[in-house]
């Protein structure tokens, strides 16, 4: 379980991961989501300085099977935007956790990871699925 939902991060039920380290998240997409897309083809990601609100569409990953919203887990500003996603989406495929990471931003209202869930939650989530 470790490996394909680390424990040191908060889940959606939309497939999207935040790491939060004090009011800084970096976000991005569950081994989970990129098992159900397949080979991600196209990364669109907002620019650095938006906004972003919890529960809305702040970008699409497009694979070979669909093209899926990105659902933001928190509010935010926008800090980073990963460009290597961008230029080479199948990072997303080879490390979500890590090199495939989407977006960083700075958390607006740090109550909003209380509606998140922890590893467990989100494994016991996906086996309702």
């Amino acid at each position: 379980m470790s490996d394909k939902y680390p424990s040191d991060l908060l889940y959606t039920e939309d497939h999207e991961w935040a790491r939060v380290e004090g009011k800084i998240a970096t976000i991005g997409v569950t081994q989970f989501a990129v098992d159900q897309l397949g080979d991600v083809t196209q990364v669109e990601l907002p620019r650095e300085g938006e906004a972003l609100k919890a529960g809305e569409a702040f970008g699409t990953v497009e694979s070979v099977k669909a093209v899926s919203d990105l659902i933001a887990p928190l509010s935010g500003e926008v800090l980073e935007v990963n460009q290597k996603v961008v230029d080479e989406p199948e990072t997303v495929n080879a490390d979500p956790y890590g090199e495939g990471w989407l977006v960083r931003i700075r958390v607006s209202d740090p109550a909003e990871a209380d509606a998140l869930m922890d590893a467990a939650a989100y494994k016991a989530h996906l086996e309702t699925l």
